[in-house]
């Protein structure tokens, strides 16, 4: 008796797999693009890659240059002419800057996780249709959306509570974001009702739920989110310019504007700076790339989750 294999005969067409990188199946209906508009398309992106980083190369070579150097080309650097870590190694030498450096640092860590710790209990409760005041509450919400109390209330809030020349100041005004609480309540809302179910028969209650099931198959969005929430702490310059008046509290952004616009120099590098060992650009050059590399270096590894973290939170909500 022949066993019946379920190998093709030698014969046969072979099917090459899909490559990972190959385009996705064309529409029916969609004709395959022209030579021209291939031409065209790489021309755009070349264009627009071009027009990001080229202003980027220009800040970080500048960053990197001598005196002389910048002096040379009669302000920024376009080709570079050797190294030089000077700019940096005076901003990271125990002043001001790394003073502000630590701060941001700080307030970025403990603030996005504050935010994302008060996003994801408001919106698993929002996401619950028979909590209590669900309705009232997420109306409430909204419309914090489109009327806010303004400047002056916020700050006298502020004052009231004791908060300012208080690194809270630079927290809790800008803690929770109803843009983010609802995506993550969309979310939250397509996990499947089933699975939460037969948790609740085993006999897990509502934080074993969100703990054990609703956060880990949510890491796309929440992933998205805490990006979303670091950035803004990061980048946040204006509830320090309010709500503090110690020079020495103040975040990285703030002490990058005052480089940048030289109203106010720390002493150490005021004394480079008049003595020749120092150029003025490539400091303001080596603040601005202090402020921008976290966010470079962490996007990348979140952008992978932006798609099915945002559009699938936001669309089927």
């Amino acid at each position: 008796m022949t066993a019946v294999l379920d190998t093709p005969p030698d014969d046969a067409p072979r099917v090459s797999k899909p490559s990972r990188w190959a385009a996705p199946p064309r529409p029916v209906w969609e004709e395959p693009p022209n030579k021209a508009g291939l031409a065209g398309k790489g021309i755009a992106l070349t264009l627009a890659c071009l027009a990001i980083l080229f202003p980027l190369w220009i800040v970080i070579v500048t960053s990197l240059q001598s005196k002389k150097t910048i002096d040379e080309a009669g302000g920024l650097v376009v080709i570079p002419k050797g190294i030089t870590f000077i700019a940096y190694q005076e901003l990271l030498s125990g002043g001001q800057v790394q003073k502000a450096a630590l701060v941001s640092i700080g307030v970025t860590v403990v603030g996005t996780l504050f935010s994302m710790t008060v996003s994801v209990l408001g919106a698993y409760g929002l996401s619950r249709s028979g909590s209590l005041g669900h309705r009232g509450i997420l109306m409430t919400l909204l419309a914090t959306m489109f009327f806010g109390a303004g400047l002056i209330p916020t700050y006298l809030l502020v004052q009231a509570l004791g908060l300012t020349d208080t690194y809270l100041a630079l927290i809790l005004p800008s803690a929770v974001s109803v843009f983010n609480i609802l995506v993550l309540r969309a979310f939250f809302m397509n996990i499947s009702q089933e699975l939460i179910d037969s948790a609740r028969i085993d006999g897990a209650g509502d934080w074993r739920i969100l703990w054990k099931i609703v956060l880990p198959l949510s890491r796309a969005v929440l992933a998205v989110i805490g990006l979303f929430y670091a950035v803004g702490y990061w980048s946040a310059w204006f509830n320090a310019s309010i709500y503090l008046t110690d020079q020495d509290m103040m975040p990285l952004q703030n002490v990058m504007i005052q480089l940048v616009q030289m109203q106010q120099r720390p002493v150490g590098l005021q004394a480079q700076i008049n003595t020749g060992q120092l150029s003025p650009l490539a400091i303001q050059m080596a603040v601005m790339v202090m402020a921008l590399l976290p966010v470079a270096v962490l996007s990348p590894f979140v952008q992978k989750h932006f798609k099915k973290g945002m559009l699938t939170g936001a669309v089927k909500g």
